[in-house]
């Protein structure tokens, strides 16, 4: 009764700080505070050690490592983006896209798991025999990994795209603009000494605007190549260990399961990013789409199963 307690408890507190971590982050990017990303920062460390200290509790008390269920390993998947953001934030001096896009995915997947899912689902229960080896660990871990780094450098590409449209938006709408000044104004005397100052400016502003635009582009570019990297290798581990680990419970390396067919086409994705990137040099643009597509293929892959309630890596979602 006390560990259970304990978890309610830092449950609790664990989603509070990672909600105001968000925000944190949040109105650094809107209002340009300085002085919060840092606040943001220590906020993350103090998550990581509130959401550490819930699974070990809950590893204790249930005695199997706290990865058997949905609830569990949404919990784990929130604390891997922590360890993810720690990770990187040694590497980065700017964190502040860092944290605008690592800490929403670990407080959303946090808040699914305490407030989404029913009570029943939450508790913890004895393993099946099939789980009970020493291949769930490595197996299960990897994997859960893998998605928090694969999900965060996914969405990295996606701010990246959505930050490209923007500045090409900007650049059609002020040659359109220059263009239509100039039609209108072909003579230079209507031109006012006012309005070729506010020109100036303009132009002075835009481009400082787009410089800073471009620089973050690049960055998003550079985490979100590092971080599907890092995914991609901790995938490939996990699938690794799990064919083995499903050799010594099914007596089959590979059943054509459909978290397992998900699991290849997902391989498969990001082997493609990973191709155009290093073999044909894409950056920016190309990669990014695939690796978006890549986000929602680790959603369908992680959730989807669950969803229909089918096949031998289903957690029961939806059943009763």
């Amino acid at each position: 009764m006390i560990f259970i307690t304990l978890e309610h408890i830092l449950a609790h507190i664990s989603f509070s700080l990672i909600l105001v971590v968000t925000l944190i982050y949040w109105g650094t990017l809107v209002y340009r505070i300085e002085g919060l990303s840092s606040s943001g920062g220590k906020g993350m460390i103090v998550t990581f050690l509130c959401t550490t200290g819930l699974l070990i509790n809950r590893w204790l008390y249930s005695g199997h490592l706290p990865l058997s269920n949905l609830y569990e390993s949404f919990m784990f998947l929130s604390w891997s983006s922590s360890v993810f953001h720690i990770l990187l934030e040694v590497r980065s001096r700017d964190d502040r896209w860092l944290g605008a896009i690592t800490a929403p995915s670990a407080m959303l997947t946090h808040g699914f798991a305490t407030l989404g899912l029913p009570e029943e689902m939450q508790r913890s229960g004895m393993l099946v025999p099939a789980l009970q080896s020493h291949w769930s660990m490595m197996h299960v871990s990897m994997i859960l990994f893998s998605y928090a780094t694969l999900l965060c450098g996914s969405l990295a590409s996606i701010a990246l795209l959505v930050i490209m449209s923007g500045v090409n938006r900007q650049v059609i709408f002020g040659a359109m603009d220059n263009l239509f000044s100039r039609a209108i104004l072909p003579n230079e005397n209507f031109y006012s000494h006012e309005k070729q100052k506010s020109d100036l400016q303009y132009t002075v502003d835009f481009s400082s605007t787009n410089y800073r635009k471009c620089q973050l582009i690049k960055q998003l570019d550079h985490w979100s190549y590092r971080a599907i990297g890092l995914g991609f290798s901790l995938s490939t581990i996990g699938t690794l260990s799990g064919a083995i680990w499903a050799n010594e419970a099914w007596g089959s390396y590979w059943s054509w399961d459909p978290k397992e067919t998900w699991a290849l086409i997902t391989w498969t994705i990001f082997a493609i990013y990973l191709h155009t990137r290093m073999n044909k040099g894409w950056q920016g643009e190309e990669p990014a789409i695939v690796a978006s597509l890549g986000f929602f293929i680790v959603w369908i892959r992680y959730l989807g199963v669950n969803l229909l309630g089918i096949g031998l890596h289903s957690y029961g979602w939806l059943e009763p």
